[in-house]
């Protein structure tokens, strides 16, 4: 959420790492028009999945039109209409952010014409993951029979709409990559607001008031009606409404009606046409007893622009969706404003180590990732605080072209025991979540709006096992076994496994692993697990012909801790352990890693099962050890240099 008072400068994205204005500059020096080598005017920026079934012609505007607009007398919503792209999501977001000058001014930047430095390149600014994104597109548009046949404008010659679009196609990837989707992730793509959703039938009492009190602090809205088959989408009513359709909210109003106070929302389709015919529409009996003064005060036409008024109740009746996006994250309830803290965490779901599934999977829920809340400071009055989650999936729409989607995601929040890193699966399987998300759904974002009392609280996001995706790090320690008795104080077991030292040593020493097979089912050691293993056991980091029996004796603690905590969630004794153990198993053995390693240590032991046999569990255990041992010895090394200086 961009809660800042002062503008954040967007980054670049252009691969070459120039921005706008170098590239424009560039381009005017050399006499030439720009061609964006990042979205080339080719069928692969329109679809990944399908050929182009047409003959398209990408031509810039000046190809189009003898006298071409960037914006003509100002950009409003009847400037958004919906081309042969399955988009409507996007356009009527585009709509509601025609109604907010200041936030239109920093997506669409007014600095840019067909005339006054003209190179054939225009810029806009998007907010994704908590920044603000500079994306350059050059004005090559495609075409068919010279119309455009994506976003246009109703003028024919008025392009800003337009390049919009395409620049948002490159940021997602391509064209055919934003078909379907929710007018919410527009709408804060271009504010970075807070999002909430409503469900009409199931809305509070107050939700016209709710609407319009978001309306009034510059909220932008949406609307759509639920369809129960892939048949019914876009179908057309009776009444003139779409199904599965989205559309843009623009106005909320209360008139007097013979006496009686009515409620009104205004409404408009992306399509630029197909309206509401119930009543308040635009020829309807009701505007007769309306003042002219009052019809013009709303805006009130007949024309076919797909813009219309109807009735709150009617429309309570009809629409089954509302999504608000909010410039704060105050609440539309009150009066109030408040002052908000923002926290981001940023993580990733992994296949086999942080993808554990839903509460359904208790054995693997506990891996999700998780992160730590603490509320502190109550709301006014009040003994609660007030806290806004939200969860976002980052990059599925550039991702479509692999094959993947959005994943099917949510969140729970529990109140949290002291002093605890990452909860293990007997928390999850004894204590209820605290709150959660309404639902699991394959959107990009979920939100919820809570009120908690004062406390310490995690949050775990779970993802389906089979999914992977985007969603950050913990310390690193590690508990050093005891050093080894001198030969005078040996124990009975110490003498004994001298003995046994002895009759291993030399080149024969590998055999004594091979004695483990008769604890675990596995084929032996590799050569490269036996590598790690003495250069564990180095403890002096010089080149050694032979291991020494103080150095054997630390090693040898550590294989027996090892084995054991392998057999324990080797329960079927099969030789392998699933990899969403390995957080338990090297916190057990006293290493603390990140999610960031986890995962990577996953991706690289695990096989196809997302499984760990013992052979790749010992490389992985021992690597790591030795990882640790080095950054101690760096770390001892700069702290005995600091005492040097200090002197």
């Amino acid at each position: 959420m961009p809660l800042q008072s002062s503008p954040i400068q967007a980054e670049i994205t252009q691969s070459d790492g120039k921005s706008f204005e170098q590239l424009r500059r560039e381009c005017l020096q050399n006499g030439v028009l720009f061609e964006d080598p990042d979205f080339p005017a080719r069928d692969s920026s329109l679809f990944f999945s399908e050929s182009v079934p047409v003959n398209v012609e990408w031509k810039r505007p000046k190809e189009i039109c003898s006298d071409p607009k960037f914006i003509v007398g100002g950009a409003d919503r009847t400037d958004i209409c919906q081309g042969q792209l399955g988009d409507c999501w996007l356009l009527a977001a585009i709509a509601s952010l025609t109604l907010k000058p200041e936030t239109m001014a920093r997506v669409v930047p007014p600095d840019q014409e067909f005339d006054h430095r003209y190179a054939g390149i225009f810029h806009f600014q998007f907010w994704q993951h908590n920044r603000w994104l500079e994306v350059v597109v050059d004005d090559r548009l495609p075409t068919v029979r010279n119309k455009l046949i994506m976003l246009h404008s109703a003028s024919y010659n008025e392009f800003w709409s337009a390049l919009m679009e395409k620049a948002y196609a490159k940021l997602n990837g391509s064209y055919e990559a934003l078909k379907g989707g929710s007018t919410m992730e527009a709408m804060e793509d271009f504010t970075g607001g807070v999002g909430e959703m409503y469900e009409t039938k199931n809305a509070p009492g107050n939700l016209f008031s709710i609407m319009k009190k978001a309306l009034d602090r510059g909220s932008m809205m949406g609307c759509s009606i639920d369809i129960t088959s892939s048949a019914e989408s876009e179908a057309k009513t009776t009444t003139g409404l779409v199904k599965g359709h989205a559309y843009s909210i623009t106005g909320m109003e209360e008139v007097n009606y013979r006496g009686q106070t009515v409620q009104l929302i205004r409404i408009r389709n992306p399509w630029g046409q197909v309206e509401w015919n119930g009543p308040w529409s635009d020829n309807s009996r009701e505007w007769n007893y309306i003042d002219k003064a009052e019809q013009i005060r709303l805006q009130q036409n007949s024309t076919d622009d797909g813009e219309f008024w109807m009735q709150f109740e009617d429309f309570k009746r009809n629409y089954d969706k509302v999504e608000i996006c909010n410039m704060t994250a105050d609440s539309l309830t009150d009066d109030v404003k408040h002052h908000w803290e923002v926290s981001m965490f940023e993580g990733n779901w992994i296949r086999g180590s942080t993808a554990g599934g839903c509460r359904n999977y208790i054995d693997t829920f506990w891996t999700n990732p998780q992160f730590k809340l603490q509320l502190e400071d109550t709301d006014d009055d009040d003994d609660v605080c007030s806290v806004v989650i939200a969860l976002m999936q980052k990059n599925r729409r550039k991702l479509r072209k692999e094959g993947l989607d959005l994943e099917t995601i949510g969140f729970a929040v529990y109140k949290a025991p002291e002093e605890e890193d990452h909860l293990g699966k007997d928390f999850f399987r004894y204590n209820p979540s605290t709150a959660r998300s309404k639902t699991y759904i394959n959107m990009r974002e979920v939100s919820e709006r809570f009120t908690l009392p004062p406390g310490k609280y995690l949050l775990s996001q779970p993802l389906p096992k089979a999914g992977s995706g985007l969603l950050v790090l913990m310390l690193c320690c590690l508990h050093q076994p005891p050093m080894p008795s001198a030969p005078e104080e040996e124990s009975s077991e110490e003498k004994g496994l001298r003995r046994l030292f002895d009759q291993l040593a030399g080149d024969v020493r590998k055999q004594l692993f091979n004695t483990i097979r008769k604890e675990i089912k596995f084929e032996g050691l590799s050569l490269s697990t036996c590598h790690s293993i003495i250069n564990l056991m180095d403890v002096s980091f010089q080149p050694l012909d032979s291991i020494s029996v103080p150095e054997f004796k630390v090693f040898w603690e550590k294989m027996k801790k090892w084995i054991m905590l392998f057999l324990s969630f080797d329960t079927d004794r099969s030789g392998k352990m699933s990899s969403y153990e390995l957080r338990s198993v090297l916190s057990a053995a006293g290493m603390r890693l990140n999610n960031q390693l986890l995962q990577l240590i996953g991706l690289r032991f695990a096989d196809q099962n997302y499984e760990i046999d013992f052979d790749d569990y010992l490389t992985c255990i021992v690597r790591l050890e030795n990882m640790f041992r080095t950054f101690q010895a760096l770390d001892k090394f700069k702290r005995g240099r600091v005492r040097m200086n200090m002197r």
